[in-house]
């Protein structure tokens, strides 16, 4: 049966239907309803009125919404993990991790929903406060569009509706259209979970159609996950609009001589390969100091050689199918393109099909694509330095500025990153993909415009507001 779109409570189908098909093996696996321009009107228009009930809702009720709403998701655990290996090619492992992640980001906007609060300040900094005292809080800004993208459609859907729920907003989810059906699923759950039904809806929409609720009035903010250029030109097209944008990034990794090779090692590889490349703070350029290099490299192959490549069906399997032929081929064209421009293969590099095995290179130039561009694929150069100055500065040349990591055991060099690398989080003897879900994670330059995390989406989800009172 065709999935059906969520709209302020009513499931509703088109005759527009898109197949989704098992990036492993092409195969239908299922079919979704592409929503109309009607679809996303009426569902502008339920999230307006829905949005009277969502704002007085008092925080404790928000929170147990949020609590149900985690508990449903639990009771259909093994039904996400099926839907998204399905749906995105993402293998097993790593689907269950995605899952989990959830849970705790739903666990997390459960309990800043009881923490949305203000403060009391003194107003008489200047003689003409005296006699005045100063209140804030914060206020849900309205309806929220967000729009999630295909490589983690379940974790990154959630920190979008955790923290709308939670500061009483209406929200309308945009999946992926490469990757709808555990949105479907979130949304059942949604409905059930006891939320007014007006004010959620889920539209499986085409993104070109998508653009008429950015621009409208009804939509008071934007979050986006996604793809920079995509990004970028919705927020130009916001107008007044509230909006955060989380966008990509090639990673860095800088190993110096005193580092924990083995550990570096291990989790560069992790970091490097995990959900086929498919992330946005993957590791991608490894900057190793050159006293160093040819061990630390030794034992990166070997911790490559030990990942499995298969079908993501498989428990064992590490690394799944890219998510479409084109991407896959796209990856392999990026390599082929610095092999013939002089850089060395050290592992992997031939794909089959969408399967594209887990590549490292070498002897790289900082203006190849597989090194200045966002690769989002396993692909993972490995360059060395000389001189500390010279390694930062290599990772602060890039557009991008989302996370990298920094191995050293010396505290003036790990200050001096944190100092003088240009990112938006810097993790210390760990590499870029680390991530736990409360904290602000999010990017500077082309890698982003604002924070999730919950308690600082909750930020740019509400207005501050002022009240000052004359006590004259």
């Amino acid at each position: 049966m065709v999935k059906k779109n969520l709209i302020g409570g009513e499931w509703r189908g088109s005759g527009d239907v898109l197949e989704v098909r098992f990036p492993y093996d092409d195969s239908v696996v299922d079919a979704v309803s592409m929503a109309s321009a009607q679809d996303m009107q009426d569902a502008m228009a339920a999230a307006a009125a829905g949005f009277e009930e969502t704002r007085a809702l008092p925080s404790y009720r928000r929170s147990e919404i949020l609590e149900k709403f985690r508990q449903l998701l639990r009771e259909r655990f093994d039904e996400v993990v099926e839907a998204m290996i399905l749906e995105g090619g993402k293998n097993r492992k790593t689907a269950v991790g995605e899952t989990a992640r959830a849970l705790e980001t739903l666990k997390v906007s459960a309990e800043e929903a009881r923490r949305i609060g203000g403060e009391v300040f003194s107003i008489d900094w200047t003689a003409a406060g005296v006699n005045r005292q100063g209140f804030t809080r914060r206020s849900p800004v309205g309806t929220v569009l967000g729009i999630t993208p295909f490589n983690y459609p379940v974790n990154l859907a959630c920190h979008k509706i955790g923290p709308a729920i939670a500061a009483g907003n209406p929200i309308i989810i945009k999946p992926a259209e490469k990757t709808p059906l555990s949105s479907v699923i979130l949304a059942e759950i949604a409905l059930e979970s006891g939320y007014p039904p007006a004010a959620f809806s889920m539209l499986n929409a085409w993104g070109r159609d998508s653009e008429i609720m950015v621009t409208d009035p009804r939509i008071a903010m934007i979050s986006f996950t996604g793809s920079g250029a995509v990004g970028w030109m919705l927020k130009s097209k916001a107008g007044q609009k509230k909006v955060t944008l989380e966008l990509g990034g090639n990673a860095g990794l800088i190993v110096h001589d005193d580092a924990d090779l083995a550990a570096a090692a291990s989790q560069a590889a992790a970091g490097g390969f995990a959900n086929a490349g498919q992330n946005c703070i993957s590791v991608q350029r490894v900057l190793i100091q050159r006293d160093v290099f040819e061990d630390f490299t030794d034992r990166f192959i070997d911790e490559v050689k030990a990942l499995k490549l298969g079908d993501p069906r498989d428990p064992e399997v590490d690394i799944g199918p890219m998510i479409t032929l084109k991407d896959a081929e796209r990856a392999e064209s990026w390599v082929r393109e610095a092999q013939a421009a002089g850089a060395s293969l050290l592992y992997g590099g031939e794909r089959a099909g969408t399967l594209f095995p887990p590549t490292v290179m070498t002897e790289t130039a900082p203006d190849m694509r597989v090194n200045c561009e966002e690769v989002f694929a396993p692909v993972v150069t490995l360059s060395p330095y000389d001189e500390w100055d010279e390694a930062v500065a290599t990772i602060n040349d890039s557009p991008y500025g989302l996370q990298a990591g920094v191995f050293t055991k010396d505290i003036k060099r790990i200050m001096d990153a944190w100092e003088r690398v240009d990112v938006g989080g810097l993790q210390v003897n760990a590499v870029s993909t680390f991530r736990v879900d409360h904290m602000p994670y999010g990017g500077i330059k082309a890698s982003g415009y604002g924070r999730e995390g919950i308690k600082y989406a909750i930020e740019d989800m509400t207005h501050l507001r002022l009240m000052v009172v004359n006590l004259s």
